[in-house]
């Protein structure tokens, strides 16, 4: 009887990867009764140029075409696909391969993807970001600390004008971003024009007083012809960045975006809604790591990376992998967690910490992150007992202590936003 499949053609525990294959790292479980180089070839072969059974006649260009399976070190699997199979500037194509049937197979019981190893020529095929961080610190005239912002709480029911005025206090106190969140686009009780027009007013006056660079993310999160529309508006306004929640949008509007408002001078701020629903889980879908990368590729200036200390998951380790992933020129490989990956002349891209934290937790937020990183804290400045403004100035105190190597507690002494805000909040770290 001939035979019927040929997924162990996929299989070469001695092939070594070419120089410009992509290599992706997988954590797998193959079903029951079936071996791992049994569900290793079935993963290279779905995700490259195999189906179920054997064919007839093939051309030898197939061959060459095929994805190895060429490594396993327990669960873990790396796959090397050849430059060929892959459409350069195309990150939406790649992601139907390494990231598309190979899920749904029932030759995996799980199946991870972790990371993969871009190879120059074809990261070379897209412009990655425009500004890099030093670009957005020349933008915001900041050279040391980190950048801070705040998402005006709660993220959802204020009008436009209500949602400015808190703004402006959140600028008053220090702050340089006031931020949309991802489900605040343009709803009959803040619609969108409305809020860029008065924010627009509040910024210059709050320029004025403060002597400082003020700026916001507003979220245009649309159809991609309306997203146009409204980067359009927010650029004419004079305003130097955007917010687009990246997941739900999709990696192809992600790169229509970035192209069109590198053209308008505009930075994305990148919300990454919906992320967990694929990212979360430990055994199945894929990592924030890896997501993270494609966006750098695709030329976002902000990502959110989480705190490890705040309200999301995410473990330390898993942030600094992430930190890594858009900060390096060359990012260091780390087991199981992320691959080498030489950026060449790409720009980098600030992690975006975020997610349930309050001046009581800079300290820890900036052992992980340094400096470099957008600094976001929302509830933990508006739910100051002395309001937002105070709250944001608490948490620049608490950025100032931690350059100044001083304790929060010493710094509180002679600061009262500071000390108000330890009173209420301490250390906690909320869930």
């Amino acid at each position: 009887m001939a035979k019927i499949d040929w997924y162990d053609q996929f299989v070469d525990l001695k092939y070594k990867p070419a120089k410009d294959d992509i290599v992706v790292l997988f954590y797998f479980e193959p079903p029951a009764g079936m071996s791992k180089k049994e569900s290793a070839g079935r993963i290279a072969s779905e995700s490259s140029t195999g189906t179920w059974t054997t064919l007839t006649k093939l051309p030898p260009r197939i061959k060459k075409l095929s994805a190895t399976a060429f490594k396993m070190d327990g669960n873990y699997l790396k796959v090397a696909y050849p430059a060929g199979l892959w459409e350069n500037g195309n990150m939406a194509q790649l992601l139907s391969g390494i990231a598309g049937n190979i899920f749904g197979m029932k030759g995996v019981k799980n199946l991870r993807l972790i990371d993969a190893k871009l190879p120059k020529s074809y990261l070379n095929s897209f412009k990655g970001p425009q500004y890099g961080m030093q670009g957005i610190r020349k933008m915001m005239g900041i050279k040391k600390r980190p950048l801070t912002g705040a998402v005006v709480k709660p993220k959802i029911g204020f009008s436009a004008s209500e949602h400015a005025k808190i703004g402006y206090e959140t600028w008053l106190g220090g702050f340089d971003f006031v931020k949309d969140d991802e489900n605040l686009t343009s709803q009959k009780f803040n619609r969108f024009e409305e809020r860029v027009k008065i924010l627009t007013r509040l910024r210059d006056k709050a320029e004025k007083e403060t002597g400082e660079k003020k700026s916001a993310f507003f979220n245009i999160t649309a159809e991609t012809e309306e997203m146009k529309r409204r980067a359009k508006l927010v650029a004419d306004a004079g305003w130097n960045y955007v917010m687009v929640d990246i997941v739900v949008t999709g990696t192809s509007a992600v790169q229509t975006m970035t192209d069109y408002c590198r053209d308008l001078g505009l930075a994305i701020h990148a919300h990454r809604a919906m992320h967990a629903s694929f990212t979360r889980n430990a055994k199945h879908g894929m990592t924030m790591q890896f997501l993270a990368k494609t966006m750098r590729v695709l030329g976002v200036n902000n990502i959110h990376t989480g705190t490890a200390v705040g309200k999301l998951v995410g473990s330390k380790e898993e942030v600094s992998a992430l930190a890594d992933v858009l900060r390096e020129k060359k990012t260091k490989a780390k087991k199981n967690l992320i691959l080498e990956q030489d950026w060449g002349n790409m720009k980098t891209v600030f992690p975006a910490s975020s997610g349930g934290l309050h001046p009581g937790l800079v300290p820890d937020v900036m052992d992980i992150y340094g400096n470099e990183m957008v600094l976001l804290i929302s509830g933990g400045i508006h739910g100051h007992p002395k309001g937002t403004r105070d709250g944001a100035a608490a948490t620049m105190q608490a950025i100032d202590a931690v350059m100044e190597g001083i304790s929060l507690k010493e710094k509180a002494k002679k600061n009262k936003e500071l000390a108000w805000a330890l009173k209420k909040w301490g250390h906690h770290k909320p869930k």
